[in-house]
C-alpha cells in the first residue's frame, strides 16, 4: 500500500501545477464523441466524490460492502465541468484527493481484506480497490498529458 500511496501523492502534487500551466484552449478543446482535458479532470473529480464515500462507508457498512455504480457520462454534463472556472476545478480536485489520501494513510492493515461487493456480482476487497483508484487516476492524467 505504500507504494500506491507515494505514487498517489506524486501524482496529485505534479499534476496540479501541470494543470495550472494549460490554458484554456487546451483544456476546453473537445473532440467529437470525448471530453476535454477539463472534462476529464471533472470526471476525476467525481470519480473521487464517489471513491471518498466508499473508502468511508466500508469502515463501518454490514460486509460485504456493496459498490454502487455511478454514471461518468452524465455527471460530467449534469456538474458542468467545460464551463467551469479552471482553477476551482483544480482546487477542488485537489482537496478531495488530499482527503483521500488522509484516509489511504490511515487505513487499518485489517480493513484492507473487507470485501467489497460489485454490481456483476464479483468481489474484490479494498487493498484491490484503493489501488485501482491510484491506477484509474493515473490513466486519467495521461489522456490529459496527450
Amino acid at each position: 500500500m505504500q507504494n500506491a500511496i507515494y505514487k498517489f501523492e506524486k501524482l496529485l502534487h505534479e499534476n496540479s501545477e501541470y494543470l495550472k500551466s494549460l490554458d484554456k484552449e487546451t483544456l476546453e478543446n473537445k473532440p467529437p464523441e470525448k471530453w476535454s482535458k477539463k472534462e476529464i479532470l471533472g470526471h476525476l473529480v467525481d470519480s473521487s466524490i464517489h471513491n471518498l464515500v466508499r473508502f468511508t462507508e466500508i469502515n463501518y457498512l454490514p460486509k460485504p460492502y456493496h459498490h454502487r455504480p455511478y454514471n461518468q457520462t452524465d455527471l460530467v454534463t449534469i456538474n458542468q465541468y467545460q464551463t467551469m472556472d479552471i482553477e476551482e476545478l483544480i482546487q477542488l480536485w485537489y482537496s478531495i484527493n488530499k482527503q483521500i489520501i488522509r484516509l489511504f494513510k490511515s487505513v487499518d492493515e485489517k480493513a484492507l481484506d473487507y470485501e467489497i461487493l460489485l454490481s456483476d456480482g464479483s468481489i474484490i476487497n479494498l487493498d484491490f480497490l484503493m489501488k485501482d483508484y491510484v491506477e484509474h487516476l493515473e490513466h486519467h492524467i495521461n489522456q490529459i498529458k496527450n
